[in-house]
């Protein structure tokens, strides 16, 4: 008990000092920053009506693997789910993480306490996952409104979407750790949009020629819209277990090497 004591009260010290940096983003918010998350919001909810709704009366059902036939709101709208969980995690974690570390120097004055880097990170990713439930818990709110899944189903959606962002948080800071000018944004503002475009998100992986689809079904946000799509038509199956530990990988070894890379940037 001696013995590990001393590793618990830490444990509890670096949890506590995560905590702190999510507080301080907190403290730090300003009105105009709500603009920014309403606008977060309102994409997706925008290509619901024009494409899901809109496009959706031309195209009529799409019929699941299992030969279940939906109609083309309920298989698009999952997808604007995960999509709005992607884009509300990576928002943080890319664009202000980098100025944060890069421009306002915030983490060097941090790392005069305290704190480590890999704490850092967990408080950041804490943050970004706060604005991330935001958009899933509206979203989801408007497609239980729209008769696009039941209210059990999405309660069950919800910690999938906070899966997502977990994951793609982690993502996002790792890949902020090793651009060097805002110019680098535009790669990654296209690189989400392709995500977005290109993962099963408006037509089956099955629609994609052979050669493509193993592409489709191998990216992050496919596994993503994948698994909560699964949720919210209520057709689970074995494929979504796949899609869970696919992002857990991705969750931890975006951490470990965003921490790292945190290590090695600012404690030089």
């Amino acid at each position: 008990m001696l013995i590990l004591m001393p590793k618990l009260v830490s444990f509890e010290g670096s949890a506590g000092r995560s905590v702190r940096v999510t507080e301080r983003n907190v403290t730090a918010l300003k009105s105009a920053y709500w603009l920014v998350m309403i606008g977060g919001l309102l994409e997706p909810v925008l290509y619901l009506f024009s494409i899901g709704v809109g496009v959706g009366a031309l195209i009529g059902d799409i019929e699941l693997p299992g030969g279940r036939l939906v109609s083309y709101t309920e298989f698009v709208a999952p997808a604007m789910l995960a999509a709005s969980a992607m884009s509300g995690a990576l928002a943080e974690t890319t664009f202000n993480f980098f100025g944060k570390m890069k421009f306002m120097r915030l983490y060097d004055g941090m790392l005069a306490t305290p704190i480590q880097p890999f704490e850092i990170a967990i408080g950041e990713l804490i943050w970004a996952m706060a604005r991330g439930s935001i958009y899933s818990v509206a979203f989801l709110a408007v497609m239980v409104a729209m008769d696009l899944t039941t209210p059990l189903r999405a309660l069950v959606a919800f910690p999938a979407t906070v899966l997502v962002g977990f994951a793609f948080g982690a993502l996002g800071m790792t890949v902020a750790t090793l651009i060097r000018s805002w110019q680098d944004f535009d790669l990654i503002g296209a690189g989400q949009f392709a995500l977005f475009l290109f993962s099963g998100t408006f037509v089956p992986a099955t629609a994609y020629p052979a050669a493509l689809r193993w592409l489709v079904e191998a990216s992050p946000l496919y596994r993503s819209v994948d698994l909560v799509r699964g949720i919210s038509l209520g057709s689970l199956g074995w494929i979504q277990v796949v899609d869970v530990l696919f992002l857990l990988a991705m969750l931890m070894v975006g951490l470990s090497v965003s921490g790292q890379r945190m290590g090695r940037l600012l404690c030089r």
